[in-house]
Order: structure tokens, then C-alpha cells, then sequence
């Protein structure tokens, strides 16, 4: 009887001490990010972050083969909750990329087929007389979506391409005086094929600086181009995917993402690079205040998928010709080659600034 009353209270101490000790671990990480040396995201959520990342990679994988560069890139823009400019020939999976992702998460999502004749109303949404009710209503467009499929966005008038501004900046929409707010999570997945010029309106400046990054998409390998035949012989993969992730899942990430830790010195970087291109001779158009913030933004979020809890200047350099070559104008303005000489004189301005240690 002794023997299990000591036992007992032997039990009893142990169970004490666990307590103590945890809450002396949570007391001590409430006193580090409040200090801000370390973020709690990276000490508690971290690797569930990671892992929820690499099932939405692996699950997009599934229908797009051989693109994991790519996936990463447009998720680095879902998660930064910004939008997405796939520009690259028909046929190599542009489409494919936006609806694997859209079928991947729990919302809803929503195709627009860019032309001619689309009107603004088409996408943002009009106001309609009910005459059950004898009132105006407002009929929602298609730009209410939580994933938004803008195929072909340089194929429809300035005027209609402008829509879509408020909606990409602001996540809200106004019509006849009254703002909607959109879902959330909100992204735009716009589309170009940048070869053709016959019937497009190529998208303005003003257009080009909300989306986050522009991205090439590049033929497949032998390889995984064998494997796309192959999987295309029965069936088409795309119609096999099932949503592995929720928007609230995906609004946690977003928000995360704003824990990431931005050295001053990677400021100072990120707005070195900044003044070089509105100082070069061959630009006659520098990068923008929000394109700085784009890639800072878009850094933080690289670090994040990476395992980090903060930004090192290799994530600046990665991203810089997707964040930032869209939003220059070289003086050697052609609009069929405008591309390659913006990425290769972002390239070059990025090489010449001296890193940070």
C-alpha cells in the first residue's frame, strides 16, 4: 500500500513538473515575439505550413507535369495575395496551370474568356430591375470568385481590361456608386500569348504593375512531355484532381507570410536595385514604389515555403526578373522583343549591386 501511495506521488510530481515546464516554454516564446527575435509562426507552424505547401505542389503536380518551378512561382503569388501574368505560346499548359490550381482549393472559381466584344459588366457585374420586387438589384459578374481565370486577358478592349483594375488592387468592385467587397482568398490568373499581335490590345502599364509576377512557361522536358502523352491516352488528369486545401487554410498561409523577418539590409537591397533602374540610361521607365514592396512581399513569401523565418538576399534574386521585369520600359522600346531586353537588363542591374552579408 505504501509502495503505490509513493508511486502515486511520485506520478503526481512528474505530472506537476510537465505543466510547469510548458508553461514556462509558452511564457518564454510570448517573451521572444513580443521582442520580435523570433516569429511564432516559424516555432509552432512552421512545418505545418511547409507540409500544406508541398501537398498543394504535389496535388498540382498531378495534372501539370515537369512545371514545378512554375507551380511554386504562381503559389508564391497566391500566398502573397497577389496575382499571376502566365505569358507564352498556345499549347503549353498556361490553362492547364490556373485550372489545376483553382481544382487543388476549396473555392470557387471562374473562367473568363477574354474578347473583343466582352464589356466591363461581363466582369465586374451590373445592376438589374427585378420586377418581382419592383427594385434594381445587383447581379453579381464572374470577377466574384475566389480563383479567376482572365484566358487571353490581351485579347479584349483597354476599356474592359481596366475592370479589372479596382478588383486586382483593392479586392472590392464598385458599381453605380456601391462597392462590393470580393472572397477571399482572391487571385488573378491572366493569360497572353505574346507571339500573336493580330486582334490584341497589349495590356498598359497601369495593368502589368498589379500583377505580382510574369511568368514563362516553357516547353516540358522529354521526359515529363512522355509522361503527359501517356497520361492523356485514357483520360485527362485535370478531371482527377480533388481539393487538398481550404481557403481559410490558405488565408492562415497569407497571413504568416507577413511574419517573415525583413532584415534592413535586405531593404536596403531590395530599394538599391530599385534606384539603378530609374537611374540607367537604357530605361526610360524604372521600377515603381509598389513594385519594391512587390518584391519584398513576394520575398517574404519564398522564404516562408522555403522553411525560413526570414529573407535572405538569394530570394530577392530569384524573383527579381518575375517581380520586376514587367514593370520597366527599356529605351529600346520594340514590342516584340521588349521582354527578353527587360529580363536581361534586370539580370544585369541585379549582378551589379553589391549584396548584402
Amino acid at each position: 500500500m505504501k509502495r503505490l501511495l509513493k508511486g502515486e506521488a511520485y506520478q503526481l510530481r512528474y505530472n506537476t513538473l510537465c505543466v510547469v515546464v510548458i508553461s514556462c516554454l509558452f511564457r518564454f516564446i510570448e517573451i521572444l515575439v513580443e521582442t520580435g527575435d523570433f516569429v511564432v509562426g516559424v516555432i509552432f507552424f512552421e512545418m505545418g505550413y511547409i507540409d500544406l505547401v508541398r501537398i498543394l505542389e504535389s496535388n498540382i503536380s498531378l495534372a501539370v507535369f515537369g512545371k514545378r518551378d512554375v507551380i511554386r512561382r504562381c503559389l508564391i503569388a497566391l500566398f502573397s495575395s497577389e496575382h499571376v501574368l502566365l505569358e507564352d505560346v498556345p499549347g503549353v499548359g498556361k490553362t492547364l496551370i490556373a485550372q489545376a490550381i483553382a481544382r487543388s482549393i476549396s473555392g470557387d472559381f471562374r473562367r473568363i474568356q477574354f474578347t473583343p466584344d466582352l464589356l466591363p459588366a461581363d466582369i465586374v457585374g451590373s445592376s438589374i430591375f427585378d420586377t418581382s420586387s419592383q427594385e434594381f438589384r445587383f447581379a453579381r459578374g464572374a470577377v466574384f470568385a475566389n480563383i479567376l481565370l482572365a484566358d487571353e486577358i490581351n485579347r479584349t478592349t483597354p476599356r474592359t481590361q481596366s475592370a479589372m483594375l479596382e478588383a486586382m488592387n483593392e479586392h472590392q468592385v464598385s458599381v453605380d456608386g456601391i462597392t462590393h467587397m470580393l472572397p477571399t482568398p482572391f487571385m488573378v490568373i491572366a493569360t497572353e500569348n505574346p507571339m500573336e499581335y493580330e486582334g490584341t490590345y497589349p495590356l498598359p502599364e497601369s495593368q502589368l504593375d498589379r500583377f505580382l509576377l510574369r511568368i514563362s512557361v516553357g516547353y516540358p522536358g522529354r521526359e515529363s512531355e512522355l509522361d503527359v502523352l501517356r497520361s492523356h491516352q485514357t483520360t485527362r488528369p485535370i478531371n482527377n484532381l480533388r481539393a487538398v486545401l481550404s481557403c481559410e487554410q490558405i488565408i492562415e498561409i497569407q497571413q504568416a507570410v507577413s511574419n517573415i523577418r525583413v532584415d534592413e539590409a535586405i531593404n536596403r537591397y531590395i530599394l538599391e536595385i530599385v534606384e539603378v533602374t530609374r537611374l540607367s540610361d537604357e530605361l526610360m521607365v524604372g521600377v515603381s514604389t509598389r513594385g519594391a514592396i512587390a518584391l519584398s512581399r513576394a520575398a517574404q513569401t519564398l522564404a516562408l515555403i522555403s522553411g525560413r523565418s526570414f529573407v535572405v538576399p538569394d530570394d530577392v534574386k530569384e524573383l527579381a526578373i518575375p517581380v520586376l521585369a514587367h514593370r520597366i520600359i527599356p529605351t529600346s522600346y520594340s514590342h516584340g522583343s521588349q521582354r527578353q531586353n527587360s529580363e536581361a537588363l534586370i539580370e544585369r542591374i541585379v549582378e551589379t549591386v553589391d549584396v548584402p552579408v
